[in-house]
């Protein structure tokens, strides 16, 4: 699965963005300086999420939708078309 199908079926699972989780990410304090377990914690207590898709949220929160080039552009279950993901929502993403 790309990074940004992790973002996507987070979407589908909790009605939020990844936009909205970084906001309400730092209502609650967590930021570039946050640890992943906290992030975790939270993540599975108010919604459910597993760490698998934890761990992609804790990305955005702390490291923004740039991601490493490793697999972008290449072929498999884990190539992203972009070294940037879309935060504002799935259905507002634009075609590549």
């Amino acid at each position: 699965m790309t990074f940004q199908a992790y973002l996507d079926n987070i979407e589908t699972k909790t009605g939020l963005t990844p936009r909205q989780f970084i906001d309400l990410a730092a209502e609650k304090g967590f930021g570039p300086d946050t640890k992943a377990t906290p992030i975790l914690e939270w993540l599975k207590a108010d919604y459910d999420l597993s760490r698998g898709y934890g761990m992609a949220l804790v990305h955005v929160i702390t490291k923004g939708p740039k991601i490493s080039t490793t697999h972008v552009g290449t072929e498999g279950t884990h190539a992203d078309p972009s070294d940037m993901l879309w935060l504002d929502g799935k259905d507002t993403k634009p075609a590549l």
